[in-house]
């Protein structure tokens, strides 16, 4: 083997030592996988479900627990979308697989106006189909790829476009909840997974519904957070860690905290507080 060779080698061992490990803390951290789990792992065609179900099936050989795990796809009937890609690549590594058909690309394009962000309602319509999939194979938990710097941008659009300290749980339970979403991927760099799906030479679908919309607010979020990526080596790994790090008393949402009911207390072990009258009161 040439030096160059052996030099690729070594880059990708690391890297795929690094995902896994990120992965298997992820999921550790969150409890992610249980014994007898059946895990549904949505495939879009997309980098990140890739390497997501590359890891996981690594997994699967060397846990601690025993899982099953089928690959999911939906089809959403997009014009010129390959159908055959994703049948032969499961068929070919044997992954059991099931490939749901349901128009949502109509739906959307009648639906929002031509220029208009198709993100939400898309993502809404496919989040339906596939609780209604898991629902009726007896799925009991839901892996979809979105990786730290989907947390990370999900965080800042929440923040900025919609008053809200939200982002994507490493670890869901819908809202009706009959389904558990796990991200594998929480704690992995999407400059990682797509450096190994590059390496593993996945046949990668593009996504033309809303992949090919410019300007869309998540795209100014990637561009801020890869600005400060490259300015400020370790920031994006900070605000992360912030998300696992939070004091609601240090912050403004009274439903999180009781900052109505707050009381100074003297060093002899009297309650201070104040009466309708604005009358300080003390008490034991």
């Amino acid at each position: 083997m040439s030096d160059p060779d052996k030099k690729i080698k070594t880059q990708f061992n690391k890297l795929q030592k690094r995902l896994r490990r990120n992965v298997g803390q992820a999921i550790a951290d969150y409890n992610m996988i249980e014994e007898d789990d059946k895990i549904m792992v949505c495939l879009s065609g997309g980098k990140d479900s890739f390497v997501m179900l590359d890891i996981l099936l690594n997994l699967q050989k060397t846990a601690p627990v025993t899982f099953e795990i089928i690959a999911v796809n939906l089809d959403q009937k997009q014009p010129g979308f390959p159908e055959h890609i994703l049948p032969d690549y499961l068929t070919n590594i044997g992954v059991p697989f099931h490939i749901i058909e349901h128009d949502t690309y109509s739906i959307v394009k009648r639906v929002i106006p031509e220029g208009k962000t198709t993100c939400s309602l898309c993502s809404r319509l496919r989040r339906g189909t596939l609780y209604g999939f898991a629902k009726e194979h007896k799925i009991t938990k839901i892996a979809l790829g979105h990786h730290r710097d989907d947390i990370l941008e999900t965080y800042f659009l929440n923040m900025f476009f919609a008053g809200k300290l939200k982002s994507m749980p490493p670890k869901l339970l819908s809202d009706d909840k009959q389904n558990i979403v796990i991200r594998p991927l929480a704690y992995s760099k999407e400059k990682d997974i797509a450096k190994f799906a590059e390496f593993k030479n996945f046949p990668i679908i593009p996504c033309n519904l809303c992949g090919s919309q410019e300007n869309l607010q998540r795209q100014e979020m990637k561009k801020m957070l890869s600005g400060w990526d490259k300015q400020f080596p370790g920031r994006l790994e900070t605000i992360f860690s912030s998300l696992q790090n939070i004091s609601p008393s240090q912050m403004a949402d009274t439903n999180l905290f009781d900052f109505v009911g707050l009381e100074r207390k003297e060093s002899d072990g009297l309650k201070i507080h104040s009466n309708d009258a604005g009358m300080e009161i003390l008490e034991r």
